[in-house]
């Protein structure tokens, strides 16, 4: 009995621990208070502190936070878009759009391994087998995307990666065997004849139209629907950063083109080229890549702030303006016929936005619309006969 109140004793005094004792039934319950001596591991991070380019925008009221966001957003995207087709124009780039992303995915290892450098704690969670699969779909999507501009106009290709939703629905439908409702089916029929009727428009004004093009920029649309999936799978499974996922998935990458020119030698020509006119490929792909860097920690964290559904909609904005400023900066061919397939497939990412937060958006019924009009009507009648 005495040694049982010792370790009882013991057990009291030791720091940190705190014991709640019940003489009914004799069970102690030890909850165990950290010291202030240790510190948060250094991935976890507060929830209300969201860091932009080293700057925290919890310090700010939420309309500064969404303006500061928005015009992050929109200010290096535009300068990407418009970088990326400048370099496309520049006569005799147009064969060497894999070489472009080679250069692209070497300034995106170079950032990632900068920014991971700032941080703390520069463990690889993810493993590599995992990393080489990602770095195979990221190759895909920016590579192909990027070749496709030597055969489409840069609104067509922007136009084709607004309509993810379609290769990502057939996906789920064969691969997983999901089921859509009658408003998904109608965003993915909306986007689908706006995409045909944009593309149909592009092959009638546009003398150098390839079909080519068409095909490149689809399989980069099916390889980007599959990307999304993979990341966020990874990032949440192994707690892994987005410094450490550009960081290996671009550097990755990077070997796999580099060892697909050699092979092709596709690189000798590109380099020859690109040796001729620096500042034109080597200085506008810096200035591009760095954009498009500093634009995607932009949309993180509009989508940590407000939300996946205010960020698609700021972002199809993006596309809509961006659009705009290619017809506006670079001289091609225009037809009205842009304009309303354009809006058709703009409905359909409405249409799609829409499906996933019903609950949010609540859109007035037609017998509720009738109704308003015909109460409507009986006012304005009886206010004439007063």
């Amino acid at each position: 009995e005495n040694q049982k109140k010792d370790n009882n004793n013991t057990e009291c005094s030791k720091p940190g621990t705190m014991d709640l004792k019940f003489t009914s039934s004799r069970k102690y319950i030890s909850i165990s208070v950290p010291s202030k001596s240790q510190t948060m591991s250094p991935h976890i991070k507060s929830v209300d502190d969201v860091v932009v380019l080293g700057m925290n925008l919890s310090k700010f009221s939420k309309p500064t936070q969404f303006f500061i966001c928005v015009s992050g957003v929109f200010m290096f995207y535009l300068i990407y878009g418009y970088l990326q087709e400048l370099i496309f124009s520049v006569e005799g780039f147009k064969p060497f759009g894999w070489y472009l992303t080679l250069v692209q995915f070497g300034f995106y290892s170079i950032f990632g391994l900068i920014e991971l450098q700032l941080i703390q704690d520069k463990r690889r969670r993810i493993p590599g087998k995992t990393y080489m699969i990602i770095a195979f779909l990221t190759v895909g999507t920016m590579g192909l995307s990027n070749t496709s501009l030597g055969y489409l106009n840069y609104p067509t290709q922007v136009i084709f990666k607004c309509c993810k939703l379609i290769p990502v629905m057939i996906g789920g439908i064969f691969i997983q065997g999901k089921r859509y409702n009658i408003v998904d089916v109608s965003a993915a029929l909306c986007m689908s004849l706006g995409l045909i009727w944009f593309t149909l428009a592009d092959s009638t004004v546009a003398p150098n139209f390839n079909l080519t093009g068409v095909i490149l920029i689809s399989l980069a649309l099916c390889a980007d629907a599959v990307i999304g999936n993979v990341q966020e799978k990874a990032m949440k499974l192994h707690n892994g950063s987005n410094s450490e996922m550009v960081l290996y998935s671009y550097s990755i990458g990077f070997v796999y083109i580099l060892f697909g020119l050699t092979c092709t030698s596709g690189l000798s020509p590109a380099v020859t080229f690109c040796s001729k006119h620096l500042v034109q490929t080597y200085g506008y792909a810096f200035l591009f890549s760095l954009t498009g860097y500093f634009g995607i920690s932009f949309v993180l964290a509009l989508i940590k702030i407000f939300g996946a559904l205010l960020a698609v909609t700021v972002t199809t904005g993006r596309k809509a303006m961006t659009i705009v400023l290619s017809f506006l900066f670079f001289a091609k061919p225009f037809t009205l016929q842009y304009v309303w397939s354009g809006l058709l497939v703009v409905l359909g990412i409405f249409l799609n936005v829409y499906s996933k937060n019903m609950d949010k958006i609540k859109l007035p019924s037609l017998h509720g619309l009738w109704k308003k009009t015909v109460e409507e009507r009986k006012t304005r009648t009886l206010s004439q006969t007063v």
